[in-house]
């Protein structure tokens, strides 16, 4: 009988289950902030890739009006008007039935609300206006994160 007893006493202690908790506790406290960093780095790869995406078809555009593919457009600045322009395409000057398409789409700012279209969550700066004092205009020269973020570097994301 007593071998019985001992068989069904074995198992764990209220106090060996409370350390067991506890250490699992101070091990989910320290991963949780390095989760959250991941997640903010994965976002701004991102938005580096984003805005590295636009501004090079913002360039291409600007190369194509340059080598005389497509017309200079009506602000006499060799940037389009808009972002939607370099995804609905421009029609050549020399084959008006060819059109020259810059974007598929135009990628989001992982920052931005979701809730906001698309075309109003990019910051748009003009050709005249100055780089520390981005404003829209005629044409867009750059565009900018809007969100007021920092990021883990330091810097502003607008700033990007």
């Amino acid at each position: 009988m007593n071998t019985s007893w001992s068989k069904l006493l074995r198992g764990y202690t209220l106090i060996e289950l409370l350390v067991v908790v506890a250490v699992l506790a101070i091990l989910a406290a320290a991963v949780f902030p390095m989760a959250e960093i991941a997640l903010q780095r994965d976002r701004e790869h991102e938005l580096k890739r984003a805005l590295w995406e636009i501004r090079d078809a913002i360039d291409s555009y600007k190369h194509a009006v340059e080598k005389g593919d497509i017309a200079l457009t009506a602000t006499a600045a060799p940037y389009p008007v808009n972002l939607e322009t370099l995804v609905t395409g421009v029609p050549g000057v020399k084959d008006s039935s060819r059109i020259f398409f810059f974007l598929r789409r135009i990628p989001r700012d992982p920052f931005a609300d979701p809730a906001v279209p698309i075309e109003k969550i990019w910051g748009l700066r003009s050709f005249q206006s100055a780089a520390d004092r981005p404003q829209a205009g005629e044409d867009v020269y750059d565009v900018y994160s809007r969100s007021d973020k920092v990021g883990l570097n330091g810097v502003a994301l607008k700033d990007w």
